[in-house]
This record gives C-alpha cells, structure tokens and sequence, in this order.
C-alpha cells in the first residue's frame, strides 16, 4: 500500500513538470486569453499546482494532508486535465506519430485511470484508518 501511494506521488511529481510548463505559458499569456473560461482555467491551475505538491508529499509520506489534499484536488484534475497518467498523451509525439486518433483513445485512458487512482487512494486511506485503530 505505501508503495503504491509513493508511485501515485511520483506520477504527480511528473504533473508537476509538466504543469509547470503550462503555468510558465499561462503566465506569459494571461492577456491574451479572450473567454472567461480560459481565465477560469488559467487562475484555477496555480492553485492546483500547489495542491498537487501538497499532495504529493503528504501521500509520499503517508500523511493525511495528502489524502485530503487528492479529494479536493480530484474534480479540479478533471476539469483542468491534470491527470495522473496524463503524461501518456504525448506518446505519439514523442515516436513521431502526430495522428489526431491517438489522443482521444489516449485521454479517455488517462480519464479512466483518474478514477482507478481515486478508487485505490480511497480504498488505500481506508485500509490505513483500519490499521491506526
């Protein structure tokens, strides 16, 4: 149990670089945003950024505040697209297959593995509940 809460820490810290490229360039064109929505989601990520640290080191080191930290954080991943297997999109990229239908599949990979992750942390929290008492 306490290594599958330091994989899931560890896949958040690979969030992290990858959020923290897109806050670099929300940050640069934060002015350039046009809809409410896209600041909404602009304002929204550097909280986020400092929620999915939090969280990585409270589930790295077993703490509540990490688990806390992942059931706020939960639908704010989801509307964000920070996902925890979200690095699996660039894939294609990376072995230089730019075809538009290997995103989809892979999103929706990445979206169901949201919810396994939910489903484990909780089962994971509970599982450590039972064993303080």
């Amino acid at each position: 149990m306490r290594i599958l809460l330091r994989a899931f820490a560890f896949l958040d810290l690979i969030s992290l670089v990858f959020m923290s490229m897109q806050l670099w360039a929300i940050f640069k064109n934060y002015n350039n945003f046009i809809l409410p929505s896209e600041k909404v989601q602009g304002t929204l990520m550097f909280p986020m950024f400092i929620l999915v640290l939090v969280g990585a080191y409270g589930l790295f080191f077993v703490k509540k505040i990490g688990f806390i930290s992942y059931y706020i954080q939960f639908p704010f991943r989801l509307y964000l697209w920070v996902f925890t297997l979200g690095f699996i999109t660039l894939f294609p990229e990376a072995l230089g297959n730019y075809d538009d239908k290997w995103f989809s599949i892979l999103f929706k990979v990445c979206f169901a593995g949201e919810f396994i992750r939910l489903f484990l942390t909780v089962r994971s929290h509970y599982q450590l509940k039972a064993r303080s008492y």
